[in-house]
């Protein structure tokens, strides 16, 4: 099994590659969205704004999956739970959009507060054909 210190899980997660992430909806189906991520140390970090439905299903139950992808061929699977955490949320949003867009974050709504999940990884799968 890969770790996110791997070479080549690093590079994916380090570059500006789009994630999708699935979460459990409170009727037990799959929520799927497409997010910008960043890795913290040993885990991966991902932001929305609190209340939205894949953070609110994080909060009730932390189960997540994401994939990160380069091409069909050159991805990472992390399945894992996420720990939430408001403290750094707002400077990580921009952190993520400079990775992303090279500005800071400009999405920000009246009332919305940001959040921040850390992805603890459980299973870990890169896969690079060429």
């Amino acid at each position: 099994m890969a770790t996110l210190t791997d070479p080549g899980v690093r590079e994916l997660l380090e570059q500006p590659n789009y994630a999708v992430i699935s979460t459990v909806n409170p009727n037990g189906s799959i929520h799927t969205t497409i997010v910008w991520v960043d890795v913290e140390d040993d885990t991966l970090a991902v932001n929305s704004a609190a209340g939205r439905l894949w953070p609110s299903n994080l909060e009730r139950d932390p189960r997540i999956g994401v994939l990160v992808y380069a091409s069909p061929f050159h991805f990472v699977e992390i399945r894992g739970t996420a720990r939430s955490d408001f403290e750094d949320a707002e400077d990580h949003a921009d952190r993520l959009a400079i990775k992303y867009t090279g500005e800071k974050f400009t999405g920000r709504q009246p009332g919305t507060r940001r959040i921040k999940f850390n992805v603890i990884p459980e299973h870990v799968r890169y896969v690079k054909q060429d």
